[in-house]
């Protein structure tokens, strides 16, 4: 798999260091402008919390960016995390072509999954 070498920097990082530094904004002015607790948005700055959709949506309003750029930073973040911290998943069995491809033909051969279109 290993897609990412290198550890994707956590969103919170980049908030500090491309917007709250240079624009010497202080985490408690973010999180009135966000309309969060200061704690929230600390958590995310420090590493300790995640970025929800909710707060993608309040992130790019206030600093005129997508939500998507968010949720996209994030994703990356917990993918890589999940790849290097965890070996489980590597136990998982990959399902044979064979058997992904008999349920597509199933579900295509089956009047009942026409839709009409």
């Amino acid at each position: 798999m290993n897609r990412i070498k290198r550890k994707p920097t956590h969103p919170g990082k980049i908030i500090m260091e491309d917007y709250l530094k240079p624009l010497s904004i202080t985490v408690t002015e973010m999180a009135l402008s966000l309309g969060v607790s200061r704690k929230t948005l600390s958590k995310i700055i420090n590493e300790r919390g995640a970025i929800t959709p909710d707060m993608a949506l309040r992130l790019g309003r206030a600093l005129d960016t997508t939500p998507d750029l968010w949720m996209n930073l994030q994703k990356n973040y917990d993918l890589w995390q999940a790849e290097h911290m965890s070996k489980d998943w590597q136990k998982v069995k990959p399902l044979s072509p064979e058997q992904l491809h008999a349920n597509i033909q199933e579900t295509a051969n089956n009047p009942m999954n026409q839709s009409g279109l």
